[in-house]
């Protein structure tokens, strides 16, 4: 009869080190989305400090090019006061649209072009860019892991035990599967 406690109390015991053990992975997999997640934050801020140095050097050739003056401030705007990372990703999205067409106009005023400060700010919105798309995949990659994970018995048990749930991927606006048009 003592014999048999024991067994159970074995059991108990490792089968309360593996939820332990399956949970703190699930933690230190939930904060490395976190993490991630700040990084696309942190970039994206970068972006949006840009923007208005950016703005103010094109409004200064294309004045009446304010329609998209208007749209570049609104999604700016969204982008900052966005609460959740799905917010954000939407924002985000919107903004890479205005931007997208702010570059075109400037495309239209050679001397904008040629001019050093226009130049410098292009520069580094790009940088800033290739930033943004580097940490969206590091994101994406902590999502994917997660989601996975989550999904893999037993871990689901745990996930669902402790109300953890799949992460919304960052996906590409609408509009990025169109190839830009540059012309010379």
């Amino acid at each position: 009869m003592r014999r048999s406690w024991i067994i159970v109390v074995g059991i108990i015991i490792v089968l309360a080190l593996g939820l332990i053990s399956q949970y703190n992975r699930l933690v230190s997999l939930e904060t490395n989305i976190d993490g991630r997640w700040a990084q696309v934050e942190n970039q994206l801020q970068r972006r949006a400090d840009l923007i208005p140095n950016l703005v103010n050097t094109v409004k200064g050739y294309a004045s009446h090019e304010e329609q998209i003056f208007t749209e570049i401030a609104a999604a700016r705007s969204r982008l900052l006061s966005a609460a959740d990372p799905r917010a954000q990703m939407e924002a985000s999205n919107s903004l890479d649209l205005a931007l997208g067409r702010l570059l075109a106009i400037a495309e239209n005023y050679p001397q904008l072009k040629a001019d050093a400060s226009f130049v410098r700010l292009q520069d580094e919105l790009a940088g800033t860019e290739n930033r943004i798309a580097v940490e969206r995949m590091r994101y994406n990659e902590a999502v994917q892991e997660w989601n996975r994970t989550i999904r893999r018995f037993p871990t689901v048990l745990i996930a669902r035990l402790f109300g953890m749930d799949a992460r919304p991927f960052f996906e590409a606006s609408p509009g990025a599967q169109q190839v830009p048009q540059v012309q010379f």
